[in-house]
């Protein structure tokens, strides 16, 4: 995914402004608004493409930028459904491999606040009825339907029938929406299986939500695809009854990407279509998918670090992520000893920071916190930092924004050093709109 420069207000940003006030930001899980308003606008989910609809806690945006780069090198026309958005709401829909233009953008918003007539509604509910109006009128040959919290009453949750389902990892996230535990939060993801679809699962790491995504997708009927991922000195190898194959590093950073292009490639299993071992070496390598271990390399942030440090983006923001980038801070450690990892991080209010950064924590030099710009549920970057010098990192404090942080690190730190800024999508968001 490209991300979209900012540019000035867009015909559709007044229109999704006043659909942010037709409900309240509290978010009620409930599919019967959706049911209702899909049903007055003639029920366009029910005239889609073959759907792959993914589910999960980490890993479903990757999972879903590997699917799609993977089929638009063998040729195949992709409609894409993902949220949050980085910089516009444009990015969330791709229609046959391009982002929405503004004026169709503004004209299926309108027609969908015309048809809900006025009634409650969420806003990511009439904007995921605008994303199926869209993908049924114009041609093409897959859709790739990310969910955007949970499973069960995600307004995604609305195919009757799609081709084929997805787990990625699972982990805590939304429990005041999921649940307190992970039998729970798996529960809520399993919502998705459906009778007689395939389900393709990514390891999960605790025996209990496998157990339970295990037993749900039985109970449902729904048949699991087995799959395996080996790392080897070269890549990585996938096996699956379909398909083995060795494989190169995918063009996505991290040793948990692994796992998410092999699940793309075991979803690509189940679809009607053919997508050849060379396709998806080129897929591979040509995946883009922003503010998931994302190197900065140019830029005003890039531009003001001295020389020979580095800058790195992720929008991980949960306990998974956290022992994910630990993952890769200890990798960088190993690769280069002696050079310093510092990190800039934000998170909202509804996360927890010391499970974030404990696992990140033997690996940080320093770290300075900022809170989200323009977001009111930001944790306050006193409250974050009070929690960082918590997980034993003491060299900690609050700054004023990311290039103040930048500057306060810069001072204080011999290089050169490598930088990560990380803790939410919504601070990503911000990075790559300041950083042009």
């Amino acid at each position: 995914m490209s991300v979209v420069t900012i540019c000035d207000e867009s015909r559709a940003d007044p229109v999704l402004d006043r659909l942010k006030g037709l409900h309240p930001k509290v978010i009620d899980l409930s599919l019967d608004r959706m049911h209702r308003l899909l049903a007055a606008l003639g029920h366009p989910e029910r005239r889609l493409p073959p759907v792959v609809h993914v589910a999960g806690t980490n890993g479903k945006g990757s999972t879903v930028a590997f699917l799609r780069a993977m089929l638009e090198a063998a040729g195949y026309r992709v409609h894409v459904y993902t949220s949050p958005h980085l910089v516009r709401f444009h990015e969330r829909i791709r229609l046959a491999g391009r982002l929405i233009d503004d004026d169709r953008l503004a004209a299926l918003l309108e027609e969908c606040e015309e048809a809900n007539d006025g009634a409650p509604i969420t806003f990511f509910e009439v904007t995921t009825a605008a994303a199926f109006l869209a993908f049924s009128r114009v041609p093409a040959d897959v859709v790739l339907l990310e969910t955007g919290l949970g499973g069960r009453l995600d307004a995604t949750n609305v195919v009757d029938r799609p081709a084929v389902t997805a787990i990625t990892r699972v982990s805590y996230d939304h429990r005041q929406f999921l649940g307190d535990t992970l039998e729970a939060i798996a529960g809520e993801k399993a919502g998705i299986f459906k009778p007689d679809v395939p389900a393709v699962l990514a390891p999960q790491p605790v025996e209990q939500a496998a157990r339970t995504l295990l037993s749900r997708a039985t109970a449902v009927g729904a048949p699991i695809h087995e799959w395996r991922v080996t790392p080897t000195g070269t890549g990585f190898r996938f096996e699956s009854a379909k398909r083995r194959v060795d494989l190169p590093p995918p063009g996505l950073a991290g040793a948990h990407q692994f796992t998410n292009a092999g699940l793309a490639l075991a979803c690509l299993d189940q679809l009607p279509v053919t997508v050849d071992d060379d396709a998806v070496r080129r897929g591979l390598a040509a995946v883009e998918w922003p503010a998931r271990l994302q190197r900065l390399t140019r830029g005003p942030l890039a531009a003001s670090l001295p020389p020979g440090w580095d800058l790195w983006l992720d929008g991980g923001h949960n306990d998974s992520a956290g022992e994910v980038l630990a993952v890769q801070a200890e990798a960088w450690a190993r690769e280069e000893p002696g050079r310093p990892l510092l990190m800039i991080y934000g998170m909202l209010a509804t996360k927890e920071p010391r499970e974030f950064v404990e696992p990140l924590a033997p690996f940080v030099t320093a770290a300075r916190t900022v809170a989200i710009p323009g977001e009111e549920a930001s944790l306050p970057a006193e409250d974050t930092a009070a929690a960082t010098r918590a997980c034993g990192i003491t060299d900690t404090a609050p700054a004023a924004g990311v290039a103040d942080a930048l500057t306060a690190l810069t001072a204080r730190v011999k290089g050169p050093a490598r930088v990560l800024i990380c803790g939410s999508l919504y601070l990503a968001g911000t990075v790559l709109a300041e950083n042009g």
